[in-house]
């Protein structure tokens, strides 16, 4: 089956929340509770998201992570790159022939590669904006639980 991984899930989940409102920092506490997610792995994927380029993590007081570019900008395919590493199907696709024991004579490689292709392209033509459709706008402040409409968690 193919299918993106827990964290992936949860990682688009907060990065919608941050998108709505892309002017303010959040730090790790604040998410997970808004979220209703385990601390540990929002700082988790805050970390990867930070260090592959899609969020800005700022020091101190102060600090927390905001958005590196705008959600139009950033693609499901940047993010699950940043996430799992690389779109792949099969081996083959991110390996090349030497990834598998049949190598050059294998029948379907160049149709893998074709459809992770065609994958990879759907992911990168939907934007983190676009995620947001159903989720209702709240100002989460102290404490305060806003709704979240979301299919895995």
């Amino acid at each position: 089956m193919i299918r993106i991984n827990r964290e992936t899930d949860y990682g688009i989940s907060i990065l919608t929340l941050m998108a709505r409102r892309r002017r303010e920092r959040f730090n790790a506490a604040e998410l997970a509770q808004w979220r209703r997610l385990p601390q540990p792995i929002v700082s988790k994927i805050l970390k990867h998201l930070a260090r592959n380029g899609i969020l800005i993590s700022y020091r101190g007081v102060q600090g927390g992570y905001a958005l590196a570019r705008s959600p139009e900008e950033i693609s499901l395919a940047d993010i699950i790159v940043a996430l799992e590493g690389p779109i792949s199907l099969t081996e083959c696709v991110i390996g090349g022939a030497d990834a598998c024991q049949y190598g050059a004579n294998c029948a379907v490689s160049a149709r893998w590669r074709h459809i992770n292709q065609k994958i990879r392209m759907a992911l990168e033509a939907i934007s983190l904006a676009e995620m947001d459709v159903s989720e209702p706008t709240g100002t989460p402040t102290g404490g305060q639980a806003i709704t979240v409409h979301h299919s895995c968690v």
